[in-house]
């Protein structure tokens, strides 16, 4: 069994950027995704990364903004966001991909961008 703990969300402007993280409690070999889910909303895809970060994969809203990241070393992915639009806000969450195990999924960490 796997925890994972997202961290770095808040409030920003439109245009700006955040840096979420998400930090496993161990080390965990699979292929790594965030996900998000804005109100009255499906879960959607945002982003995945391969156990080597050689590939990475990103839903076509995202694509040219974010780039997903991991540090093996620190059991932690990151998802750095950059030129944020208002329909970005969600509540982010980090699980395996592309098929996300239940019982992983964390509290998420809300991402509110302001118009």
């Amino acid at each position: 069994q796997v925890q994972l703990v997202e961290s770095g969300g808040g409030l920003v402007q439109a245009g700006g950027s955040l840096r979420l993280s998400c930090t496993a409690s161990r080390r965990t070999f699979n292929r790594l995704g965030w996900f998000r889910q804005a109100p009255g909303k499906e879960r959607e895809f945002v982003a995945s990364i391969t156990y080597s970060g050689t590939n990475t994969y990103y839903a076509d809203s995202v694509k040219d903004r974010f780039t997903i990241s991991r540090d093996n070393a620190k059991n932690t992915m990151y998802l750095q966001m950059n030129s944020l639009k208002p329909e970005d806000t969600a509540v982010y969450y980090c699980n395996t991909a592309p098929n996300p195990i239940t019982s992983y999924w964390g509290q998420g960490t809300q991402v509110t961008v302001s118009s």
